[in-house]
């Protein structure tokens, strides 16, 4: 059976103000990539953050997010979702998971959604940033 995670040295006040924070800077995230503001959303990126997309290689920092996100966006990714089904709080760190989908347009007018699972660790550097962000899609492969 799960247990959540306690400290003695956590904070005492009740995780949900964090759980809130959390959810609505992943929807701002959201928001930022559906209206090609890659900019806004690989800004929630911590300096040292990594993002692993489905079939792509792993990217570190704001500025290769940004690549990544347009790179994604020009591939025919777009209306992005996310659903945050849980979010677990220690300290300064936090855990995001959920699930997301996304239409992938293809070359030849086809369109494909692509649904699947995600992680995201944040980190509190004076604000909350994404230290960690990876996908695991349903779709199989492209041969």
């Amino acid at each position: 059976m799960y247990r959540s995670y306690t400290s003695p040295r956590m904070e005492p006040r009740p995780s949900t103000d964090v759980e809130s924070s959390i959810r609505d800077l992943t929807k701002d995230l959201v928001m930022a990539f559906n209206t090609g503001n890659f900019d806004q959303a690989a800004a929630l990126f911590a300096p040292d953050g990594v993002m692993k997309a489905p079939h792509h290689e792993s990217v570190y920092g704001p500025k290769a997010v940004e690549l990544a996100f347009r790179q994604l966006s020009e591939a025919g990714y777009d209306d992005l979702r996310l659903e945050t089904t849980r979010v677990e709080v220690s300290g300064e760190m936090a855990m995001e998971m959920g699930r997301y989908q996304i239409t992938v347009r293809q070359q030849n007018g086809t369109v494909v959604a692509d649904r699947g699972s995600y992680v995201k660790v944040w980190r509190r550097l004076g604000v909350w940033r994404i230290v960690a962000d990876f996908w695991s899609t349903q779709l199989p492969a492209a041969k």
